[in-house]
């Protein structure tokens, strides 16, 4: 492990406690990386990394190195979601960068156990994400190995998109599943998060709010970032 992952990283380095947003460098002026992750407070927020492949969703944008140099930046706790095919491949590699967290798609995976196992191996908290087509009960067998549950509220690839209503029966099965058989994990939406949709998804149960263009694409990204923890407190 590099020793900014060894100095930021660990299974006892959950961050802070819900409700927290986790702005998503995704939509960032890469440009000036470092004032865009400054921005997040590491007492309240996470630092979320979109990373695509072009192969399971129709985008590309970074690895490793990236994840590594905002860790680097910021003491926050980083989650690193993987929109990537066959993770299991690439989960050590992120972890030697300093991911906090790692999130995998279930669909993503050709055994999901394993990879979730490879992801705790590695020593990162273990997160498993479904696409808004994927119903919650095909993540059930997997719910008790897990520290985060991701339900997509758009279609994952790209930020800016429209917030899918219609997911929040996903978001409340997934609290009612973690109430009866005494669960531990959090669950996270990602996708068209703003002061207003996140206010739904709190209601229904989510406990984490990944928000990329509703902060970055703002003319103050710290204002909205404020704005947005305001709305879920």
């Amino acid at each position: 492990m590099t020793s900014a992952g060894r100095a930021a990283s660990g299974t006892d380095r959950k961050g802070p406690q819900p409700p927290i947003v986790a702005p998503s460098i995704l939509s960032a002026d890469f440009a000036k990386l470092a004032d865009a992750v400054a921005i997040a407070d590491p007492a309240r927020e996470w630092v979320h990394c979109d990373v695509m492949d072009n192969h399971f969703v129709p985008n590309l944008t970074f690895g490793p190195l990236i994840v590594n140099a905002v860790r680097r930046m910021s003491r926050a706790f980083l989650d690193c979601h993987l929109m990537i095919e066959r993770p299991e491949r690439i989960v050590d590699a992120f972890r030697e960068a300093g991911a906090d967290q790692i999130t995998v798609h279930l669909e993503a995976c050709q055994d999901p156990g394993a990879t979730l196992d490879r992801v705790r191996a590695s020593g990162a908290r273990a997160g498993l994400a479904i696409k808004p087509g994927t119903p919650f009960r095909a993540a059930e067998n997997w719910l008790d190995r897990i520290d985060l549950m991701l339900v997509m509220t758009v279609e994952p690839g790209f930020g800016g998109q429209t917030f899918m209503a219609e997911m929040m029966p996903k978001v409340f099965e997934a609290k009612e599943w973690r109430a009866k058989h005494g669960g531990s994990f959090l669950i996270e939406v990602d996708g068209g998060i703003a002061s207003d949709t996140a206010r739904i998804a709190r209601a229904a149960g989510a406990d984490v709010f990944v928000a990329g263009h509703a902060i970055y694409g703002a003319q103050d990204p710290a204002a909205a970032l404020s704005a947005l923890r305001r709305a879920i407190e």
